[in-house]
């Protein structure tokens, strides 16, 4: 069964930074675009970043461009989000997630049940 732990969260000032990781095991992670998605409190959930297998392409939502960047190790199959510029507005539970299907983009993803709690306040 495919595992994304996700580890990183916790409370930070706005402003302020926080480094995502995401261990992933029991799929062939190299072979897999991979997703950042968060739900924040009483909302749905939104897709922020995308990455392709070989981390040569990139995606980012307007609500982060410029402050987020993701990136992947292949050799240890871990996802990272390095987050800069946090604003209150980022507060949400963040989640890893894989392509429904490997090899190629298809859009639909299978997210982690855990994820990890952001809180950006003063």
């Amino acid at each position: 069964q495919v595992q994304l732990v996700e580890s990183g969260g916790g409370l930070v000032q706005p402003g302020g930074s926080l480094r995502l990781s995401c261990a992933a095991s029991r799929f062939a992670f190299s072979n897999y675009w991979m997703y950042w998605v968060r739900q924040a409190p009483g909302k749905g959930l939104e897709m922020i970043s995308k990455i392709k297998q070989d981390g040569e392409s990139k995606w980012y939502a307007d609500s982060v461009k410029g402050r987020f960047t993701i990136s992947r190790d292949n050799a240890k199959n871990t996802l990272y989000l390095q987050m800069d510029s946090l604003k209150s507005e980022d507060t949400a539970i963040y989640y890893c997630a894989k392509d429904a299907v490997p090899f190629r983009y298809s859009g639909r993803y299978k997210k982690s049940d855990q994820g990890t709690q952001v809180t950006v306040s003063a």
